[in-house]
C-alpha cells in the first residue's frame, strides 16, 4: 500500500452501482443512475443488502507490479561488494467498473509506476489492465480490461452532487486482502478542500471504514451510485479513524470522459483569479454578516474572469451554486468542468449581490515542460529554461500568475549543474531583468563573474559565480 504526503493513502473501494442490465449499459456507454434502488424505503431501514447485492459485482480487487532497481553504494560496489538488483514491488487496491466493456476506475497511487495490472472481479474472474489515462493531481486512473467477451457488472456514476452532510453511505473494498468487504457510514462533510492531499481538490468526508485495500474504491449512496472514489484518510495507525475522504463522482466523471476521448492527460480550465479566504476580520471590514467567499485580489489580464467582469476586492461566494470559501474550492469548481463550459460565478461586490456569466477556457501559452532552451554558455551553461506561461505553471504545479524564466532541468558539470534546481524561477543576472527565455542566453554571454538573482520555493536568493 503506498502512502502520500501528509494523509495516509487507504482507498476503498465502494461497490458497483446501478442496474447492470439497463439499456445504456448494454449499449456500451456509462451506466447513469438509475434512482431505483432500493425500491422498498421501509426495507433498507432494516438492511442494506438490496444496495450491496447490485452494487457489489462491479467492485473489482486491483494487483499492479512494478520492477524497481535497488541501488548499491557505489563504493562497496567498486570493491566487488553488491551488484544492482531488481526488486519486485506490488501494490493492491480497489477499483470500480464504470462501463460494461471493461472500463475501470481506481486511485493513480494505486497503480503508480506499475508494469503489470491484472484486476479480478467479485465472481474471481481474472483481467489483465491497461492504463488509459492517471491524472496524478486528482489521484485517479482509467484503466481498460482486456480480452472482455461479454458485458460486465457496472457502477452507475452520479454527478449531479445532490448529497447532504448526514446521508448513508457504504464503501465496498478489499481492506488488506481480506477479500470483499462492505463498511457503512455517513458522509461526514462536504467540500472539504484543506486537506493537504490537492491544491485543487475539494472531497468528500465520510466515517465509513476505509483501511489499506480499499483504494481505488466507490463511495456509494443508497440509491446504489457511485458518488465518490475514495483516496485517502487521516491516521496515525495507518488504520481507519473516521475520516476518510472521497473524489467526487464529478472530478471522476470528468478524468473519464477525457480518458475515452482519447485525451493523455486531463485538461482544466480555469477562471483567471486568485484571491484569500474571507476571514473574521476581512468580513468585518467588508461589512459581511459572517465569513464567507474568496476574496478576489488579482484577475488575469484577458481571462474568462476578466471578461465576464470580475474585479479585484470582488467576493467569489459561489460558482453554479456551489459555496466557495478559498482557492482550492474554487480551483476544484473550474477545474471539474470542461473547456468553454458557461458557470454562474456568484459576487458580492460593494455589499450587493450580482451573478456574473464566464466562460471557462483552457490556460493561456505553452505548456510542454521538453520545449525549453538550453543555454550553452556563462553561468546558464547546461540549464533548460523556458519563459513561464500560466499553462506552464500550472503544469509544474505552481502559481499561474507567475511570470518570469523557469529553469525546467539541469545536465553536465557546469555552473548550472552545482548552483540551480529544477523550478527555480531566474529574476535577475548582473542586475539584468529576466523575463524571456532570450533574454537568459543573453545576460549569459560574455565572461563572468555574474550575479545572479533567483526565486526558489518563494525564498528569493542571490550568489555571485566566477
Amino acid at each position: 500500500m503506498k502512502t502520500r504526503p501528509i494523509v495516509l493513502v487507504a482507498a476503498l473501494a465502494l461497490s458497483a452501482c446501478g442496474n447492470p442490465t439497463s439499456t445504456k449499459a448494454q449499449e456500451g456507454e456509462f451506466a447513469q443512475p438509475t434512482r431505483t434502488a432500493p425500491s422498498d424505503a421501509a426495507g433498507m431501514k432494516s438492511s442494506f443488502a438490496p444496495v450491496v447485492r447490485s452494487a457489489a459485482p462491479a467492485v473489482v480487487n486491483i494487483s499492479a507490479r512494478s520492477v524497481q532497481r535497488v541501488q548499491v553504494d557505489p563504493f562497496f560496489q567498486f570493491f566487488g561488494g553488491g551488484i544492482p538488483q531488481a526488486r519486485v514491488a506490488e501494490s493492491v487496491g480497489s477499483g470500480v467498473i464504470v462501463r460494461s466493456d471493461g472500463i475501470v476506475v481506481t486511485n493513480n497511487h494505486v497503480i503508480d509506476g506499475a508494469q503489470q495490472i491484472k484486476v479480478v472481479l467479485n465472481d474471481r474472474r481474472e483481467f489483465p489492465a491497461t492504463v488509459i489515462l492517471a491524472d496524478e493531481r486528482s489521484d485517479i486512473a482509467v484503466l481498460r480490461l482486456e480480452n472482455v467477451s461479454d458485458r460486465l457488472p457496472v457502477l452507475a456514476i452520479d454527478d449531479q452532487e445532490e448529497q447532504q452532510v448526514g446521508d448513508l453511505v457504504l464503501a465496498i473494498g478489499n481492506p488488506f486482502g481480506v477479500g470483499q468487504t462492505v463498511t457503512n457510514g455517513i458522509i461526514s462533510a462536504l467540500n472539504r478542500t484543506e486537506t493537504g492531499i490537492s491544491d485543487s481538490g475539494s472531497f468528500i468526508q465520510t466515517d465509513a471504514a476505509i483501511n489499506p485495500g480499499n483504494s481505488g474504491g466507490a463511495l456509494v449512496d443508497m440509491d446504489g451510485d457511485l458518488i465518490g472514489i475514495n483516496t485517502a484518510i487521516f491516521s496515525r495507525s495507518g488504520s481507519s479513524a473516521g475520516v476518510g475522504f472521497a473524489v467526487p463522482a464529478a472530478m471522476v466523471k470528468r478524468v473519464v470522459d477525457s480518458a475515452l476521448g482519447g485525451a493523455k492527460t486531463v485538461v482544466r480550465p480555469w477562471l483567471g483569479v486568485k484571491g484569500d479566504t474571507v476571514t473574521g476580520d476581512i468580513a468585518g471590514s467588508l461589512g459581511l454578516s459572517r465569513p464567507q467567499g474568496l476574496v478576489v485580489t488579482d484577475v488575469y489580464p484577458n481571462s474568462p474572469a476578466a471578461r465576464a467582469g470580475v474585479r479585484q476586492g470582488d467576493v467569489i461566494t459561489a460558482i453554479d451554486g456551489q459555496e466557495i470559501n478559498d482557492q482550492g474550492g474554487l480551483n476544484y469548481r473550474i477545474g471539474s468542468r470542461a473547456p468553454n463550459d458557461q458557470v454562474q460565478v456568484a459576487i458580492l461586490r460593494d455589499g450587493r449581490a450580482q451573478t456574473l456569466t464566464a466562460r471557462v477556457q483552457t490556460l493561456p501559452g505553452e505548456a510542454d515542460p521538453d520545449k525549453g532552451l538550453v543555454i550553452q554558455q556563462g553561468p546558464l551553461q547546461g540549464a533548460m529554461v523556458a519563459q513561464l506561461t500560466p499553462a506552464l505553471a500550472d503544469r509544474l504545479g505552481g502559481d499561474p500568475f507567475a511570470a518570469g524564466v523557469v529553469v525546467l532541468g539541469v545536465s553536465g558539470r557546469g555552473y548550472a549543474a552545482s548552483v540551480f534546481r529544477q523550478n527555480d524561477l531566474l529574476i535577475a543576472i548582473n542586475g539584468r531583468q529576466i523575463s524571456t527565455a532570450a533574454d537568459a542566453q543573453a545576460a549569459s554571454a560574455g565572461r563572468g563573474p555574474w550575479e545572479v538573482v533567483i526565486n526558489r520555493g518563494g525564498r528569493q536568493i542571490r550568489g555571485v559565480l566566477r
